[in-house]
């Protein structure tokens, strides 16, 4: 999402609060439709899990403050943004202060420790460094060549019909997935596709959510499914069996996803009322 908002020229506290009402909706999607499945299948539930049936309540909510650490660094980024008092690269910034001060408390920082994240960070940084760099080329070598509104043009010749067009560009992705990690396929696609959107009259705030999650879904696709790669890794559990299981949650994903597409304010409402309507 940071990288769209980039990418896009878009507010990144704007995209963070339009994501707010989706993902919350989305969770809520995921955990009916889990609790569906497990009353249906209870053999389906882990042993582990059987057992917290019976945890009184008062320790639930005491587990709860296993959760401070996280909800800390959400704060340290989210809410200094939110507050005013930090813009995303600052935001950021905290919240590494915030990671550090963590790990510190529990005891984690070594030398060694630290000399891997700065590796890591590094490495990573550089990676998608590169890709910036590299789509931002492609942005004005396609621009130069007309190839955004040689795209539009080619598309308004159909005659597609807004609904029509998202559709279309959540089969390409699907298609994409299957050759592209999501960060890649972002940038390589925004400079040609975002025009295209911006002519057919869609929000980009709206459409930097649909490409969340049209990237996500590309992520557990079969045959490469990124994603199901590195469960599969972890977990040893066969890759048949993931792409089984993980197929309800795409379905859920691509019907979300169609809802927005017909319902744009469940995404715009919410950074609307709180960030006030974008000029």
């Amino acid at each position: 999402m940071i990288i769209y908002g980039v990418l896009a020229e878009e507010s990144v506290l704007r995209l963070f609060t339009a994501g707010w009402i989706p993902g919350l909706l989305l969770g809520a999607c995921f955990m009916s439709m889990i609790m569906f499945i497990t009353w249906r299948n209870p053999e389906l539930i882990p042993e582990s899990e059987r057992k917290l049936r019976h945890l009184p309540f008062t320790a639930r909510v005491a587990a709860l403050k296993e959760l401070a650490p996280a909800m800390f660094l959400i704060i340290c980024v989210i809410g200094s943004m939110y507050a005013g008092v930090a813009t995303p690269t600052e935001a950021a910034a905290l919240g590494v202060l915030g990671a550090f001060g963590v790990a510190k408390k529990q005891g984690a920082i070594t030398w060694e420790t630290i000399r891997a994240v700065a590796v890591g960070t590094v490495q990573s940084c550089s990676m998608m460094g590169m890709i910036i760099v590299g789509a931002t080329i492609l942005g004005s070598a396609t621009a130069a060549l007309g190839v955004p509104d040689a795209v539009t043009k080619l598309v308004t010749e159909f005659n597609l019909p807004p609904f029509g067009l998202i559709i279309l560009l959540m089969l390409m992705y699907l298609v994409l997935g299957m050759f592209l990690e999501g960060f890649s396929m972002i940038a390589t696609t925004l400079p040609v596709v975002l025009p295209l959107i911006t002519a057919a009259g869609f929000d980009k705030i709206w459409f930097g959510i649909f490409m969340v999650l049209a990237v996500e879904m590309a992520q557990i696709t079969p045959p490469v499914a990124f994603n199901l790669s590195i469960i599969q890794g972890i977990t040893g559990i066969p890759m048949g069996r993931l792409w089984r299981v993980t197929l309800p949650f795409l379905l859920t994903m691509m019907a979300f996803t169609l809802l927005l597409a017909i319902f744009p304010q469940i995404v715009l409402w919410f950074p609307n009322y709180v960030l006030g309507i974008a000029r």
